[in-house]
């Protein structure tokens, strides 16, 4: 073989790996791109849900406290659920079964007496009040999951 065609040969042969190779390199760059955007969507998405249940929870459960020989915040309950339902397919098993958990825990109060201010008090400094603390940390670790996930 001539020498000018293994040198043209060696030339098209490097000028296509190189080419190749930065086509390869640039779908690798925009998969992982692609990736971390999806990751933050779904965080913040999270994120709203979580906070949504929360501040939710919160209301129904200072109420079920305090209900006063009242029925139930039926339309306040139907939201909670609501927001347990999507968590049901967004979040991971532990998310979702301190949701359930802290959801029938509000229910159940329901059906307690009334607690007293006292009570309340008592309840604040032994910590028995705080029926999210589970649920926050479940939270946190999921989002610490996702984090790690996205790089």
């Amino acid at each position: 073989m001539d020498a000018s065609i293994i040198s043209a040969l060696a030339a098209l042969t490097g000028t296509a790996v190189g080419g190749m190779t930065s086509l390869i390199a640039n779908l690798i760059t925009q998969r992982v791109q692609l990736r971390a955007q999806w990751l933050g969507h779904e965080k913040n998405r999270r994120q709203v849900l979580y906070r949504d249940f929360i501040e939710e929870a919160s209301k129904c459960y200072i109420d079920a406290l305090q209900h006063h020989d009242r029925d139930a915040d039926i339309p306040s309950l139907v939201g909670l659920y609501a927001k347990l339902g999507r968590m049901r397919v967004l979040s991971s098993k532990p998310v979702m079964h301190s949701a359930e958990h802290i959801t029938r825990k509000i229910l159940d109060t329901y059906l307690e007496p009334d607690k007293s201010f006292v009570e309340l008090r008592e309840m604040a400094k032994t910590g028995s009040i705080d029926l999210l603390r589970e649920f926050s940390h479940a939270c946190r670790v999921e989002f610490e999951e996702l984090q790690a996930r996205q790089f």
